[in-house]
């Protein structure tokens, strides 16, 4: 009998609590079953880590899956639909 084992990336997904483009890639993440560490920036106050780690980028969500720098909510959507995010997700690209 085969196991087959999933190994799920590292996900980071800097935040904002009211942010509803955060909701929505923290939706799209966990529809997935997909598991993150959010780090909301005003809780943390790792807005400056965000900027430096997003090469200037300001806007939340950032999401960085294991190490690489994905984008926003709209860049993450669109892994999504091109059929790219999967094997993100499962660290096999």
């Amino acid at each position: 009998m085969l196991a087959y084992i999933f190994v799920m990336a590292n996900i980071e997904i800097y935040t904002r609590s009211w942010c509803g483009f955060c909701a929505r890639a923290k939706h799209l993440l966990e529809s997935k079953g997909a598991p993150f560490t959010e780090i909301d920036i005003e809780a943390t106050d790792r807005g400056p880590e965000m900027i430096q780690r997003a090469n200037g980028g300001r806007s939340v969500p950032q999401i960085f899956i294991d190490g690489k720098h994905i984008g926003g909510c709209d860049d993450l959507h669109a892994l999504d639909a091109a059929g790219k995010l999967d094997p993100l997700l499962h660290g096999a690209a």
